[in-house]
């Protein structure tokens, strides 16, 4: 099994995008596909689903995004089609406080999601799901990452950068920390 896959994003679809990663184009379908930009370097947290007649790899821009996936592909009724259209729509946090405030009318909003599969969904995965905390330092770390990118620095540099960052604090301190520690 993948946990992710570092690569340069080389096509851009509306269902999926392709990865190069050492010469290899893998396929990865994804929420967002947009959300990634072409001739840049990500790091994709991927889910494989291997069925009779199909590979899929799944795509996603944070963990917590794609053990959200996983836990929405569960739920009896929900495929991984439903569960990309949700996280498309929507975050990690707005998702998992819906589920956990038993909101089915706020899950209704998704496409192809109707009032049996927001109740279901609310019904399997209430009281299962604590990413918010983590997700929103996820999505820090996320943002310093492409503020870097966008000021020139090479992935090198913002690898070693972001491996000594202190998730705990806001995006524009971790900013000021990276270029700190990249100044020196």
């Amino acid at each position: 099994m993948y946990n992710y896959i570092k690569g340069i994003v080389t096509e851009i679809t509306p269902n999926n995008i392709t990865l190069d990663n050492n010469g290899i184009g893998y396929k990865l379908l994804t929420p967002n596909p947009y959300n990634f930009s072409i001739d840049k370097e990500f790091i994709i947290y991927i889910y494989q689903k291997v069925t009779d007649d199909q590979i899929a790899l799944y795509g996603f821009k944070s963990s917590d995004q794609r053990d959200l996936f996983i836990k929405l592909i569960s739920v009896n009724g929900i495929g991984p089609k439903s569960a990309i259209a949700i996280l498309a729509s929507g975050t990690v946090g707005s998702i998992t406080k819906a589920i956990e405030d038993g909101d089915a009318k706020y899950l209704q909003k998704f496409p192809g999601i109707g009032p049996k599969a927001s109740q279901q969904i609310v019904l399997d995965l209430k009281g299962k799901i604590d990413f918010e905390e983590v997700s929103i330092q996820t999505q820090n770390i996320v943002e310093v990452e492409e503020a870097l990118i966008a000021l020139g620095y090479k992935s090198k540099e913002i690898s070693k950068a972001l491996k000594n960052l202190d998730n705990t604090k806001t995006t524009n301190e971790l900013i000021k920390d990276a270029l700190a520690m990249m100044l020196k």
